[in-house]
């Protein structure tokens, strides 16, 4: 299955309302929103692909409820980010004193806000280049700290706020660095 991205904009521009009252009314559909206007729908992920999201998230969850230093989200979280795009990232984490400054409101809808640090994991069905291109619209719009694990060419691709991408190949674990400290996410089950 593969993602298809509809270009309506010469005919309709979906707001934020629009796009809303869309997902609800298609809860098995995972969509997105480019800066553009254009709604971006995704299939769902296989078993093993939704197994290692789980495994990642499950990492960031249990660092998070330890440390109490910010909020996890999952990969059905949708974030509006400053340049107006509507993204899902697999694993999302925001520190806890910028969640706390959104409405009650605003923390029931798409939230305003760009995550802190975010995960994409790599699908069969995803292409590498638009994976790409979506860090690097997350780190353009304030992440500060991006992995991006692509499973079937053995690599992360590290996203830093202000930096050049690191590649790296078949890393045993990765760390959060100073944004999540002391968070440390073995990935050896990743490369089997």
């Amino acid at each position: 299955m593969m993602t298809f991205t509809l270009d309506f904009s010469s005919i309709l521009n979906i707001d934020d309302e629009q796009f809303e009252k869309i997902c609800h009314n298609n809860p098995d559909i995972q969509f997105e929103r480019t800066a553009q206007g254009e709604l971006i729908i995704m299939p769902p992920v296989g078993a093993e692909s939704g197994n290692r999201e789980m495994d990642l998230m499950g990492a960031l969850w249990l660092w998070n409820s330890k440390t109490k230093l910010g909020k996890v989200f999952s990969s059905s979280t949708c974030f509006k980010l400053p340049n107006g795009a509507l993204k899902s990232p697999d694993a999302a984490w925001i520190e806890l004193s910028r969640w706390n400054k959104l409405s009650a409101e605003a923390k029931k809808k798409f939230a305003p806000i760009c995550p802190d640090f975010v995960v994409e994991l790599r699908s069969e069905s995803d292409s590498i280049k638009t994976l790409q291109a979506k860090m690097q619209e997350y780190i353009d719009n304030g992440t500060k700290l991006g992995w991006l694990i692509d499973p079937q060419a053995k690599e992360v691709t590290i996203y830093k706020l202000d930096q050049t991408p690191e590649i790296l190949t078949q890393p045993s674990s990765l760390d959060g660095g100073n944004l999540l400290p002391d968070f440390t996410c073995n990935l050896d089950f990743l490369w089997d």
